[in-house]
This record gives C-alpha cells, structure tokens and sequence, in this order.
C-alpha cells in the first residue's frame, strides 16, 4: 500500500455483498464470501426458514436499539484509541463495495462510480456542502435564464484548466455536453436522457453554443425546472477533457479520466482500487485538496469491510450493515447516521405478455406482503416504511398517497383465481446506500410471504457490477432495486418509471398518462402547483403499482476519529478536497 496516500472505504445508488451478522448466520442461512459472486445462485427455503428469519432479525434489530443515533452527524462510544496503521497523516482509505461502472461522467449510473468522480470532475453548477442548494462551481453565477425558459446564458470561469492543461472554456462545454444529446448518445450512457432530455418527448436540451470563450448558450425544447439541478448533478453533467474525449473510441467511455476537480486520476487496478492523487493546480485555491493521495479500495464483503475500519486499513466505510453499528461505536470510531435522500423497492417487470403485466396481479403481490414488519425486522431504527416514493421532506403529502394495504386472504385468492403459483425473482447481494443489507434478505422475506398464499418464487442473487447488467438482459417477474437522489428535485424521483432506458426503469412500465404528469411538472415552477402534480405521480404510481415500495434508509457511515471535515452528501457522494487526517 502506498503510505503517502489516502484510502477511504464506500459499501454502495440506481445509483448498490451483502455481509454476515457479527455473531454468525442463524441455520438455513447462506453465507457469501469474497469480492465477487459472479455465478447466478438460486436460492429457495422454507416458511420454518422465513419464520426463523423474522424471529433473527428482530433479535438483532433489539440489540442494535441499545446502540444510539445522533440523528444529524456521528456518535462515538469506547477510547477512543482508533488504529492508524502505518500510514501518514495524508492517509486516508474509503472502500468501495464493488468496482466503478466507469470513471467518465457520461457512462455510469452507480454510486461507486459516482463518489471517485465528483472528486476528479466538475460541473457548471454544485451543490451547497450539505444540502442540495446549487452554487455556482464552473460558472461564476446561475444562469441568465429567459423569461419563457428556453434559453439558458451561462458566463464561465476564466483561468481554469483541464487536468491534461487543456484550457476550460465554452468550447469544452460544449463538446462534453453535445456527446450526450441524440443523435450523439448511445445506449451506454445512461443519464443521458435523464438529464438533457429526448426528441421524442420534446424535452431537454435542443441546442449548445459557445457565444464566445466564456459564454455559453444553451437552447431548450420546453421549459424545465429541474434543468439548474440536473446540471449540478454528479452523473452526466460534469466537464470532461476535450481532449481526452477525442481520444476515447467512438460510443466509449474516455480511458484517462480527466476533468478540472481537486484529485487527478493515477490508477484503476479492477476488482482492487482506484487512485487519485492532489491537483496541485487547482483553481480554486480557497478550497485546496489537504490530503495528498486517496485510494478507494474495493472490499465487497460487509464484515471485512468492518474489519478494516478496526484494523486501521481503512479511514472510513459507507453502507454499514445496521447489525454492525455498535461495533463501530464500541471501537472507539466514529458512526456518521443521517436520513438519506433515497428509496428502496421492489419493481414488477410489467412487459406486456408477463405476469405481473396484469395491475391486479401487481396488487394482489404487493397485499400479501407485510412491508412494516419486513422493514422492522431487517432495518430497525436506521429505515422508515415508504409510503411515498420521494423521501417525507421532499413529499409534505407523504401520509396522504394510499399504498395496497397488507391482506394476505386477499392476495391468496386473487393469485389463485387468476393462476399464478410462481414468480422468478433477481436481486443483487452487494451493499447499497438505500439499502446497506444488500437484496437477499429482502427476498427472502418475500419469498417467505408469497408461499404462504400459495406462490412459489425462484431467487436468484448476483453481485452489483453483474445485476446491472441482468436487470436489462435477463427475464424475471419481480426484482429489487432502489434509488438515492442525485439533485432533491421531485423530477429525479418521478421520472425514473416514465424513463425510456431499461437500466432507469427496471419494472418497464410505460404508461402514457404518467408521462403527461411527468412532463407537465418539468414544466411547472417550484410551489404549490409543482407539488400537486407530484401528489399525482404518487396516487397514480400506488394505483397502477409498478413497484412496491419499501423503505426510506439512513446513510450510515464508520470513520476515524482522526479523520476531519468529512460528510456524506445526501446525493449520495462524499467530497474530499476539504478532508484531512491527523497524524
């Protein structure tokens, strides 16, 4: 291990394995070890199991009652004494739980990619240091936005450069941008649409133009809201290289990541680490990095990644596992526990000829399972039951969306009568930041609930990198997914089931009528008529069923006491240019 470097540790966000409890898994339990699970593994068990399940997860949500939650930061329990190793005091370690998508803005959707790149790029616009209020980053000031909200005019930064000393300026606003807008975009950039729009929905972007060096003009097809925020995201947006775009294979990710941020990509050693390393250069000289080298090691297993923390191998971990908080406490480290901005779900793939493309299979499904006590007995105190699919402080109507009651004599009835005994499932084992016990456990759960009204469900579990992949190739009836806000716009929350790109909308659903909703709160101004129309999306996402939802999670964090002015972003990435350590 380099020593002159600082290592940090991430468990994973549709922007996500799973690891055993301190004390053992309870007979009729599989127990994952390694990295990576890359072999599909079917997965079935008994009632007796799902009972024994509920019965140990509600053991350890009693122990994990004794451990305390600050609510708003981190809470310490011990001496203290954490273990530095050998590694300087410009050392840091954070792992990753799975490998990065991608290391370039345009070709990943996952949270691991995310929190290495915020780091190496920028955008025109970012977010506030702990909240999701956008300030100027790569502008000098919001955009001059037209009275009609179809032209943005945004003046740059003079004086910054790319990594590689390519000069920033519009013309690099532009290329990065333009590669992202049809007829340019493949289907490997999965933000694509999601944050600059498409043709067919005449939304988006239609135009860019560089006014001159530090001018930029972009034309919209229609008025867009949440246009700002998008652009301040940490996915898509951001700034590439010029160069280093032109020197990447057409309809590919560039292979040197290069943008104007704090750290400078060094290395990506798969399935290992990735590098990064002080931008001595940096423009913003107010902000310096503090911290000379950051490694992101990749550990997928939870109690190895706990481990590390304890051992001094890494500085911080994310995505901890619920059952392990106290063990963070009680080693004298600290545990980070905010309310995330993310949800977790189960979607139904709703292809026409499919199973679950009947909304009444849907709702009989979604009655005979028990979300309160699933949520409970897996999370504790570290989630709340979802009854909306945006967060409750981004959803003042939360309590009034009516989700499919829990009524398992109904549900058996109506699955009887229309025929169904079986259902496939696909769910992921790595850790994710809406949901840090990883997919297995919620399946199980399910399965344990659906042969109790008599249908039988086939699991199969794969690791992160290869469920992505699955969730857009593979058939299966229900899966498991979830997602954590990139930039507190309802948009970011409801378009995900109007979106055309499978990897954005794992259940298929294309409903016409939602679209309409969908475009026309794009379109509306923040306020009391923008929350109405997203109320909705709410009523009709619970009606027509296309997920299940499930929970709400904490972000829940374990770093060293001697780690300074960290803080997990509820957009689901974790700056590091004002991180430093102590010696």
């Amino acid at each position: 291990m380099n020593t002159n470097c600082l290592v940090i540790a991430r468990c994973s966000f549709g922007r996500v394995g799973m690891g055993a409890c301190a004390g053992g898994l309870p007979n009729g339990w599989l127990k994952w070890e390694g990295s990576i699970q890359m072999e599909e593994n079917k997965l079935k068990f008994s009632r007796r199991q799902f009972m024994g399940l509920l019965g140990t997860a509600v053991a350890g949500t009693a122990m994990m009652g004794m451990v305390g939650c600050s609510g708003g930061g981190s809470e310490k329990k011990g001496d203290g004494k954490a273990a530095s190793g050998d590694k300087a005091a410009d050392s840091i370690t954070y792992s990753l739980t799975a490998d990065p998508r991608a290391l370039d803005p345009a070709y990943f959707d996952d949270g691991e990619s995310a929190v290495v790149c915020c780091n190496i790029y920028e955008g025109l616009y970012g977010f506030a240091e702990k909240n999701a209020e956008v300030k100027p980053l790569l502008a000098t000031e919001l955009p001059e936005i037209s009275d009609d909200g179809l032209i943005y005019t945004i003046k740059l930064r003079e004086g910054v450069k790319f990594h590689d000393g390519t000069d920033f300026n519009a013309d690099a606003v532009k290329t990065s941008i333009e590669r992202l807008l049809e007829p340019n975009r493949n289907s490997d950039q999965p933000y694509a649409s999601f944050v600059f729009g498409e043709e067919a929905a005449n939304s988006g972007v239609k135009t860019v133009e560089a006014v001159d060096a530090t001018t930029v003009k972009i034309a919209m097809r229609a008025a867009n809201t949440s246009f700002l925020k998008n652009l301040a995201m940490a996915l898509a947006s951001p700034i590439v290289s010029p160069k280093a775009i032109e020197a990447a294979s057409a309809g590919s990710a560039i292979t040197t990541p290069c943008g104007t941020g704090p750290y400078k990509f060094v290395d990506w050693t798969k399935s290992a680490s990735v590098t990064l390393e002080a931008n001595e250069d940096y423009w913003d000289k107010d902000n310096a990095p503090k911290t000379k080298n950051i490694i992101f090691k990749i550990i997928a297993e939870g109690n190895t990644r706990i481990t590390s923390l304890l051992n001094g191998e890494c500085d911080i971990i994310s995505s901890v596992d619920p059952s392990s908080a106290n063990q963070i406490t009680d080693g004298g480290y600290e545990l980070f526990s905010e309310d995330g901005m993310t949800i977790n779900y189960m979607a139904f793939n709703t292809d026409e000829g499919g199973i679950c493309a009947d909304k009444e299979v849907r709702k009989a499904i979604a009655q005979a399972i028990n979300v309160e006590e699933m949520v409970s007995a897996i999370y504790g105190e570290y989630a709340s039951v979802a009854n909306s699919v945006m967060p409750l402080w981004m959803a003042p109507y939360d309590k009034d969306v009516k989700q499919t009651a829990y009524d398992p004599d109904a549900a058996k009835a109506t699955l009887a009568a229309k025929g169904v005994t079986k259902l496939a499932c696909i769910t992921y084992s790595t850790a994710r930041p809406y949901n840090a016990k990883g997919g297995v456990e919620l399946a199980n759960m399910v399965q344990g609930y659906l042969s109790k009204v008599g249908v039988d469900v086939e699991i199969t579990q794969y690791d992160w990198t290869t469920y992505k992949s699955k969730v857009q190739t593979d058939p299966y009836d229900i899966c498991f997914y979830g997602w954590t806000g990139d930039n507190g716009d309802p948009d970011n929350f409801m378009n995900l089931p109007a979106d055309s790109n499978r990897s954005m909308n794992v259940a298929h659903w294309n409903n016409e009528e939602y679209k309409a909703l969908i475009a026309k709160g794009i379109a509306t101004p923040d306020g009391d008529e923008r929350d109405a129309i997203y109320k909705q999306c709410e009523e009709m996402m619970a009606e027509e069923q296309p997920w299940l939802l499930i929970s709400h999670s904490k972000n829940l964090l374990g770093y060293s006491p001697k780690v300074k002015g960290f803080y997990y972003h509820p957009t689901g990435v974790a700056f590091f240019k004002g991180v430093s350590k102590e010696a």
